[in-house]
């Protein structure tokens, strides 16, 4: 399988670290003739070419281009050279990766010397492209590298290590040997049909049910997963001093938002990155909600408003000293379809108020509350567990390392999910044949071939590796 996008004939090289002054950067070479055409640029030509695989080797890195008559060549960088032999390598072919000293110039300067002497500027995803194709790695696993690049908590980072290691591919392919095995013994009362009586009697459904189960189970295991991922948007909403700039930096951990006992403080909304026991978020810290005259913080209320409609959650403060107030029921009955967890806030400075929250909480049909005071950071891990617990909505995954790290892969396993089924569901009907189970349990075959790359076309082999960054 080729892919258009890509020349697996030509020598690639990239710079694999950001481009930024550090101590070190890393150019990373792969391909045909990788190791004997960095070593025509190396001042040890001959010890880069006998080194063995898994081997370092020291030298420089020379621009022969600068060489005149009689000269020596410029010396670029000062440099190890991390020699790796196909086809153990990440991508199955001969690999070098160069590294030197990290400033820009220097980076740039040994990256541009390997273009200069015969390789092409690897595309975007091409090394892991490199290892799929050679058989180094499948998709689900190409797709993990990805994931854990773009990891934003220790738990997403968890999830995405999970599937590099190997963990779906095996759930895949324990199904597809259900499915297979299932298949099998159908195509032997195919073969010999004078010992079959009815299609219900030709096989054991309990291998396909046991198939169906647990595609169900990784099916479901993407609601929670695309979160780890993308993370969930939540806005702190309120009446104006209700607290919320306070809870923003208590949970930061920081203070980004200015904390002020005048009302109207925060007239725009702000938001920042957040873990919630390990639930990455987009926090957004927001104008307090109350009338005014002042037409920016008019503006303000209103983008509040937008931003609530569009949360996957909202945590609405209410200020516990001054009690539930009418505006606050406003704004929980008009977003009554929104997730919302009220925030009993200031709860030090609650006093005879306290013993209103739960007839209020009743009366207006509200699940989740918690009390806390972002100030003095008491209740802060109670709503953390609460975020997460309301966030997740309870999905559970049958292991923590087993689950979809893709809409592509979602995709693929519900179409095998639907074509267990119909078998399932034909084998009980006397009106089919053989034939017909057969066939789908051959389409759930494929379905599932595609989550691996078994089976897939090359227009989807080009969207998975393009979003990667160049030099993976």
């Amino acid at each position: 399988m080729t892919n258009a996008r890509y020349n697996l004939d030509e020598p690639v090289a990239a710079i694999a670290t950001a481009l930024a002054p550090a101590a070190l950067g890393i150019v990373r070479a792969s391909g045909k003739n990788c190791i004997e055409k960095i070593a025509e640029i190396f001042s040890r030509p001959k010890a880069l070419k006998e080194a063995g695989g898994n081997s370092i080797v020291y030298g420089w890195i020379l621009d022969k281009n600068t060489k005149s008559e009689g000269e020596n060549a410029e010396k670029i960088d000062e440099v190890l050279i991390s020699v790796f032999r196909a086809p153990k390598s990440f991508t199955g072919e001969d690999m070098c990766e160069i590294s030197c000293h990290g400033g820009v110039s220097v980076v740039n300067a040994v990256f541009e010397t390997l273009v200069k002497n015969g390789f092409r500027q690897a595309e975007k995803g091409e090394f892991t492209f490199r290892a799929y194709i050679n058989g180094k790695s499948d998709l689900t696993k190409a797709e993990a590298v990805r994931e854990i690049i773009d990891s934003k908590t220790s738990d997403s980072r968890s999830h995405a290590a999970g599937r590099l290691s190997g963990s779906l591919f095996e759930e895949i392919d324990s199904i597809k040997t259900l499915v297979t095995d299932t298949l099998a013994a159908i195509e032997v009362d195919i073969e010999y049909p004078e010992d079959e009586e009815t299609i219900a009697d030709s096989f054991d459904p309990k291998m396909l049910e046991n198939a169906r189960e647990r595609l169900c189970e990784l099916a479901s295991s993407w609601k929670s997963e695309k979160i780890y991922q993308d993370g969930a948007k939540i806005v702190l909403a309120g009446k104006t001093n209700a607290g919320k700039s306070s809870l923003f930096n208590a949970l930061l951990k920081e203070d980004r938002s200015i904390v002020s006992d005048i009302e109207g403080t925060t007239r725009d909304w702000i938001e920042s990155w957040v873990s919630f026991d390990g639930i990455p978020a987009r926090l957004f810290d927001t104008a307090g909600l109350r009338k005014t005259d002042d037409i920016i913080e008019a503006k303000g209320v209103e983008l509040t408003e937008d931003l609530a409609s569009n949360a996957d959650l909202v945590l609405y403060l209410v200020d516990s000293s001054k009690g539930v107030l009418d505006d606050d029921k406003k704004f929980l009955e008009k977003n009554k379809n929104i997730p919302v967890i009220v925030v009993f806030n200031k709860m030090d400075l609650a006093g005879e108020n306290e013993k209103s929250f739960e007839e209020f909480l009743a009366y207006e049909g509200i699940k989740d509350s918690v009390k806390i005071s972002a100030k003095k950071g008491i209740g802060i891990g109670e709503l953390t567990s609460l975020v997460k617990k309301t966030i997740l909505n309870d999905s559970t995954v049958k292991s923590e390392k087993i689950g979809l790290g893709s809409e592509r892969q979602k995709k693929s396993v519900e179409q095998a999910l639907e074509r267990v089924e119909h078998a399932l569901e034909i084998a009980k009907d006397e009106t089919y044949g053989l034939d017909a189970v057969v066939q789908d349990l051959e389409d759930s075959l494929d379905s599932l071939g595609e989550v691996t790359g078994e089976v897939t076309p090359d227009d989807v082999l080009g969207s998975i590796f393009s979003h990667f960054c160049v030099g993976k």
